[in-house]
């Protein structure tokens, strides 16, 4: 992978790419490693395509699973000590490992960039107000040459063209997806759909 030589200049961690990488797959099991490197490659084409800091988009997508395989204790314990929304505690790691994943992450990674943490935060999701780093992880999670769903060839060739349609068409199939599942939505998916794909 030619991320390799990726340099981290602006200060957001403390350590090398290497340093980086070597912590997240301590963190998780080799076919989520696998997933996140190639997110993370995804993320640094679509920074690139939308001029934006390919560092950002590396250190977003490497930590954006950072806490997806801990304990369903450790992220409610999280959820008190961190005195976060008590309803979080009514849902599961699918939302949990963003939102509350996070403070794992500034606690752990000590990664403080809010923009960073926002990221993580709202891939699972989305929100109705995103920054173009939260829609190429966002979108990077969903395209990742890993991935294999029917749709996904048109979701790489929309966000080739267009940051913004890629949300819209992932917020929408992913929704559909859910409700073929008949899968409890979480309100923030919605009002995703509502801002990203309703007319």
């Amino acid at each position: 992978m030619n991320n390799l030589d990726l340099e981290y200049t602006e200060g957001i961690f403390s350590g090398t790419r290497e340093e980086l990488v070597k912590k997240v797959k301590e963190s998780v099991k080799e076919s989520r490693f696998k997933h996140i490197l190639g997110v993370e490659k995804a993320a640094i084409e679509l920074a690139k395509q939308n001029d934006y800091s390919t560092e950002k988009a590396s250190i977003a997508a490497l930590v954006h699973d950072y806490a997806k395989e801990r304990t369903p204790e450790e992220f409610k314990k999280t959820i008190l000590d961190k005195k976060l929304s008590k309803d979080l505690l009514n849902w599961n790691n699918f939302i949990w490992h963003g939102v509350v994943g996070a403070e794992i992450i500034k606690n752990e990674l000590q990664i403080k960039n809010e923009e960073i943490l926002n990221a993580v935060r709202r891939h699972t999701v989305g929100d109705v107000e995103m920054t173009t780093l939260d829609k190429i992880i966002y979108v990077a999670d969903y395209i990742e040459e890993g991935r294999s769903f029917p749709g996904v060839k048109l979701a790489r060739t929309i966000a080739k063209a267009n940051l913004d349609d890629a949300v819209s068409y992932e917020t929408k199939h992913v929704l559909e997806f859910l409700l073929s599942q008949d899968k409890v939505i979480y309100p923030k998916a919605i009002l995703t759909y509502n801002k990203w794909v309703a007319e």
